[in-house]
């Protein structure tokens, strides 16, 4: 079984090398950080992570090839792996198009951007010329890699829509769905596996990671506070396979985003959400917790990931999920 935690980018760099540590020395076996535009810049924090860390795996999730191209990629990917001793994973993901609206980006042919970003960069880290004139790239004999790079990087990516599910299983080393409620494992594992019959043999075994939110806590309102809040930030930009398993349409998150953006009101914009959306992840005690996690365990699953908000206190969650719950799957 292998542990990894994920974060998004909005803590500060102390807090993260604290949390890096801590997940280290309490099992866990990688340690994600995500890079939402106009948040904390996630290779910084990696740079910072690796540095202060001997064991654990480092990773983005994620990032995109419509604001860092995939040349640049490469480039970052080969460079962690050369301060990290070979720890970075390099996870991707075509992005929440909302976002990308933000900086005039548009979201067009995600799926041809993902699969040429992902056989683009192996390339590169392969040492080879990459010429290429795709659907979403456009290179020119040019472009190669001018050092070596220590190793072809692991890719990962991250999934929730059912053709991205499936593009993971076949092409991807591993995928990042966020199973949102845990259950929709279910779901999604049949579209991956779709995917990963038309996988190339020379390919490794598919790392499959059951991404879940979880807010832990001995008191559960406050955990129940900063999951609301985490839905609050990313309800809008989920997907329809993830919102038709919750019984939740895209309109409802409307309001929430108006009084958490236009407002600024994040206690309106938490309010306004219902039982429905806190279905999206796990809150309360380990013991909880681990009710939701033993069928996903049973049903297969090998590597279990834990995303934000983690808790109230994120220290002392990465503490509870390493003294309660890591060890009754080990």
């Amino acid at each position: 079984m292998r542990f990894s935690l994920r974060l998004n980018n909005d803590l500060t760099l102390p807090e993260y090398v604290s949390l890096a540590k801590t997940a280290e020395s309490v099992g866990f076996d990688q340690f994600w950080v995500s890079h939402d535009l106009f948040l904390r810049s996630a290779p910084i924090i990696l740079s910072a992570v690796g540095q202060a860390t001997s064991r654990i795996e480092i990773g983005s999730c994620i990032f995109n090839p419509y604001t860092i191209n995939p040349a640049e990629l490469a480039m970052m990917a080969a460079t962690l792996d050369e301060l990290t001793d070979c720890r970075f994973n390099l996870g991707l993901a075509a992005g929440a198009a909302s976002f990308l609206g933000w900086i005039g980006l548009e979201h067009g042919s995600s799926l041809a951007a993902m699969r040429e970003s992902i056989e683009a960069v192996r390339a590169l880290l392969r040492g080879e010329v990459v010429a290429r004139n795709g659907r979403f790239l456009n290179w020119q004999p040019d472009a190669y890699l001018r050092f070596p790079a220590p190793r072809v990087t692991p890719i990962y990516l991250g999934a929730m829509g059912p053709k991205m599910l499936a593009l993971a299983g076949e092409l991807a080393d591993g995928v990042l769905p966020l199973l949102f409620p845990p259950e929709h494992y279910f779901g999604v594992k049949p579209i991956i596996e779709r995917g990963f019959a038309k996988r190339a043999a020379a390919l490794p075994p598919l790392d499959l990671a059951a991404c879940i939110w979880v807010s832990l806590a001995e008191e559960e309102t406050a955990a129940r506070r900063v999951l609301a809040e985490k839905i609050a930030d990313y309800g809008s930009s989920l997907r329809p396979l993830i919102l038709q398993r919750l019984g939740v349409t895209q309109e409802a998150f409307g309001p929430i985003e108006a009084a958490r953006v236009e407002e600024k009101d994040m206690d309106k914009a938490v309010g306004l959400g219902d039982e429905r959306m806190m279905r999206i992840g796990v809150v309360g005690d380990p013991k909880q917790l681990l009710e939701r996690l033993e069928p996903l365990v049973a049903a297969g699953v090998t590597h279990l990931s834990f995303g934000p908000p983690l808790g109230p206190d994120p220290e002392t969650a990465v503490r509870m999920l390493g003294e309660k719950v890591l060890p009754h799957f080990a």
